[in-house]
C-alpha cells in the first residue's frame, strides 16, 4: 500500500512525502499521557519514525510530524485487525484493512473504523463501492453479490435497503380495486371514472415525493374472483368502464388455499373478461404460514401456484403476473426461481425503497386517496418510465 498510494492519489503522496522530511535522528522516550512514545523526536517531540505502546501492546507505528501521526504508518481497529494507513494531524486520511473474508480500502474515523467513502473486495467475489459508517456499509453505494448480483441503492448496517425511491409526475401510476371500493354493508357507492386521479400516496410509510401528488391513473386492476366460489359483483361493471375511459385493465384472482389449483384457474377464466390490450391477469398469492403447511408445504403450494399460472397464460396467451408480498419474497420465492424467471412479479412493498426483485409493478401503499372514488385505494407504480410502459402495454399485453 505504501507504494500505490502515490501512485493512485498524487495529493496523498504530496502530503507522504511532506509527513516524510528527514528527521533529525535522535531518540528517547517519552510520556505522552497514558501512551510511552519510543523513537526519533525534535524539541522533546515525536518527529520522524517513532512507536506509540500502551502497556504491552503497540497502539501506532511510523511516521510523526511536530509531535502528531502524519506520514505512513499502521495501528488496529476495534476488532484487532491491522490497518496500514496514511495519516495527518493525528487522523486517517486513507488506510487499508484485510482479513479472512477481503480487503477494505478507504476512510476511517477516529476509532480506526471504515467511515465515509471506501471500497470492499471480498475474498468469494463480492464488491462495495460507496459510504461507510462506523465499520458498516452504510448510505448510498453499490455492490456485488458473491453470485454476481447488482445491489445499487441505500445500504443500513451491511443491509441493502434498496434504492431509494422519490415519487414524481413522470413515474406510472395506477390502481388494485375491488367490492370494497363500492362501499361495505349496506352502504353502496359508485365511481366517478371521469374524475380519477391520483391524490394522495398514503401516509403507512415515509415516502419522499417531489412536487403536489396529482397523478393520472395509467393502469387498473380489479379483482375477479377468490377461490372457486367467490367473484367480484362489479368486476364486469368497472372492467367496461375503465375501457369506455382508455385506461389499460386487467384483472386478479386471490388464490385459496383450500381449493384446487386448476379448479380456481377455470373459474377465474369463466368469470373474467379478456381483450386485446388488456393487461396481464394476475394471480393474488397471500398465504399464513398455517396455510403454507395445509397445502402441504413450500414445495407444494409452488406446484399449485404453476398449476394455476400455466392453465390461466395457456388461455390468455400471455405470461400472468405473480402478486406476492416482500415478505413471501425474502422468505418463500427463493424456493422458486423458475417463477420469477418466467413470469412477472407485482410486489406489496409499503416503504421509501424500491423492492429488490425483477418485477413488473409494485404497491406503494393500501391508504392512498383517488378523487372519484371514496375511501382507502391501493396505489401501484410501474417498474419504469412511458418508454418501458410503452413497451410493456406492447409486448406483453392480451392480443
Amino acid at each position: 500500500m505504501k507504494k500505490l498510494l502515490p501512485t493512485l492519489f498524487p495529493l496523498l503522496a504530496a502530503l507522504l512525502a511532506a509527513c516524510s522530511a528527514d528527521a533529525p535522528g535522535s531518540s528517547a522516550t517519552l510520556r505522552l499521557g497514558k501512551y510511552t512514545y519510543r523513537g526519533q523526536t525534535d524539541g522533546g517531540r515525536p518527529d520522524g519514525y517513532g512507536v506509540l505502546v500502551l502497556g504491552d501492546s503497540t497502539v501506532y507505528s511510523g511516521q510523526w510530524r511536530d509531535g502528531r501521526r502524519c506520514g505512513y504508518g499502521t495501528t488496529a481497529d476495534t476488532a484487532g485487525r491491522e490497518v496500514t494507513a496514511l495519516w495527518a494531524a493525528d487522523t486517517i486520511v486513507y488506510g487499508a484493512v484485510s482479513d479472512s473474508s477481503g480487503t477494505y480500502l478507504g476512510e476511517f474515523d477516529r476509532r480506526n473504523a471504515a467511515h465515509g467513502h471506501g471500497i470492499y473486495n471480498g475474498r468469494d467475489g463480492s464488491w462495495y463501492d460507496g459510504a461507510w459508517r462506523s465499520g458498516r456499509r452504510t448510505g448510498f453505494g453499490v455492490g456485488v453479490t458473491a453470485g454476481g448480483k447488482v445491489q445499487a441503492g441505500e445500504w443500513e448496517a451491511d443491509r441493502y435497503r434498496g434504492e431509494r425511491m422519490t415519487y414524481t409526475a413522470e413515474r406510472i401510476y395506477g390502481i388494485d380495486i375491488s367490492r370494497y371500493q363500492h362501499g361495505t354493508g349496506r352502504r353502496r357507492y359508485g365511481i366517478d371514472w371521469k374524475k380519477l386521479r391520483i391524490t394522495h400516496l398514503g401516509d403507512i410509510s415515509r415516502k419522499k415525493v417531489d412536487g403536489q401528488v396529482d397523478y393520472p391513473v395509467s393502469f387498473v386492476y380489479i379483482k375477479s374472483t377468490e377461490g372457486t366460489n367467490v367473484r367480484n359483483p362489479y368486476f364486469k361493471t368497472d372492467y367496461l368502464q375503465a375501457r369506455k375511459h382508455g385506461i389499460p385493465v386487467g384483472a386478479y384472482h386471490f388464490f385459496s388455499p383450500y381449493s384446487d389449483a386448476a379448479r380456481q384457474a377455470r373459474y377465474f377464466i369463466s368469470r373474467s373478461l379478456f381483450k386485446s390490450g388488456d393487461l396481464p391477469p394476475v394471480l393474488d398469492v397471500e398465504p399464513t404460514a398455517a396455510q403454507i403447511r395445509l397445502m402441504g408445504g413450500t414445495e407444494a403450494m409452488f406446484g399449485r401456484i404453476r398449476t394455476w399460472l400455466g392453465i390461466v397464460s395457456k388461455h390468455t396467451g400471455v405470461r400472468p403476473i405473480l402478486y406476492v408480498s416482500q415478505q413471501f419474497v425474502n422468505k418463500y420465492l427463493p424456493s422458486a426461481p423458475d417463477l420469477t424467471h418466467d413470469y412477472p412479479v407485482w410486489i406489496a412493498r409499503y416503504g421509501e425503497y424500491r423492492p429488490e426483485v425483477r418485477l413488473a409493478i409494485w404497491q406503494l401503499c393500501p391508504d392512498g386517496r383517488v378523487s372519484g372514488i371514496r375511501g382507502e385505494v391501493d396505489i401501484n407504480v410501474f417498474n419504469g418510465y412511458h418508454d418501458r410502459f410503452n413497451q410493456f402495454i406492447k409486448e406483453e399485453t392480451i392480443k
